[in-house]
């Protein structure tokens, strides 16, 4: 069996390496940084396994149409593995069409993620970032932001990542509701609906799984049911959100801060706004 992984050697524990030399020939990339088209097509030639990093691909926002022209490359493929939690960078319709199995990994950075959700939450409600950037400028003002316990988090997706933003947003004094598309109990946590989560929350955390099916599931008319000065962070995919919609919100101050991940800050209608 030929294995072909998308990502360095050195990305692997020693115990993983030989788990994966048991099973076939690995090659691995030499570097994370991203790669021309024809060398990763070179690369993939021949194998029935790829496992693959967005990176290498130049990233979640470029990685979807070269992985399906990687695996429209190779005819006898027989399983693609994610190196991330998400499947929004892979066209799940033509591998489904092509009974070509993709695996995940459900708890990757479990605790890194929902630290770094925390710490945007508290980086908007403190004024960190706004403050670090009009002091680079010379621009220091006194700014007042605002405490968050006693607030009300709203997490969208209580899967691994989602479970701890809430236990993490628990531990700093919030009430926490939750959606999840398919039925969950919590401790500390109050199921709602999606609408109800929108109406109540003053802060909100998407960590629901992407899926072309949820694409901008936070839009106008979700934005018009938030509380004014809701703060959202979303650090699953930007494609969850209408980012039209989202610019006009942040305009009006309906939104007060929205924090997203991303690799193309240019070609977006929120990299016109000002920092105010």
């Amino acid at each position: 069996m030929k294995i072909v992984i998308f990502n360095p050697q050195s990305s692997f524990s020693s115990e993983l390496q030989k788990k994966l030399s048991s099973l076939g020939k690995v090659t691995y990339t030499k570097t994370r940084e991203e790669l021309p088209l024809q060398k990763l097509l070179e690369m993939a030639k021949g194998s029935d396994i790829i496992g693959v990093d967005p990176d290498p691909l130049g990233g979640f926002e470029k990685a979807k149409e070269k992985l399906t022209k990687i695996m429209e490359s190779v005819p006898n493929l027989k399983g693609v593995c994610l190196s991330s939690t998400s499947f929004g960078w892979v066209d799940l319709v033509w591998c489904k069409k092509h009974k070509i199995p993709v695996s995940n990994v459900p708890g990757y950075s479990k605790e890194s993620v929902a630290e770094q959700s925390i710490a945007f939450l508290l980086g908007s409600a403190k004024r960190i970032f706004i403050s670090d950037r009009r002091t680079q400028k010379g621009k220091y003002e006194l700014m007042r932001g605002f405490e968050l316990k006693g607030k009300t988090l709203g997490v969208i997706g209580l899967g691994n990542i989602g479970s701890r933003v809430a236990e993490l947003g628990i531990g700093i004094g919030m009430n926490v509701i939750a959606y999840n598309r398919s039925p969950k109990k919590m401790k500390g946590v109050k199921m709602v609906s999606l609408n109800q989560l929108l109406k109540e929350s003053d802060a909100i955390s998407l960590n629901t799984t992407h899926e072309e099916s949820n694409n901008n599931m936070i839009g106008k008319a979700e934005i018009a049911k938030m509380k004014k000065g809701v703060i959202i962070v979303n650090t699953v995919d930007r494609e969850l959100v209408d980012e039209n919609a989202m610019a006009q919100a942040l305009k009006s101050r309906k939104v007060d801060t929205y924090v997203y991940e991303g690799e193309d800050l240019v070609h977006t209608p929120l990299a016109k706004l000002e920092m105010r």
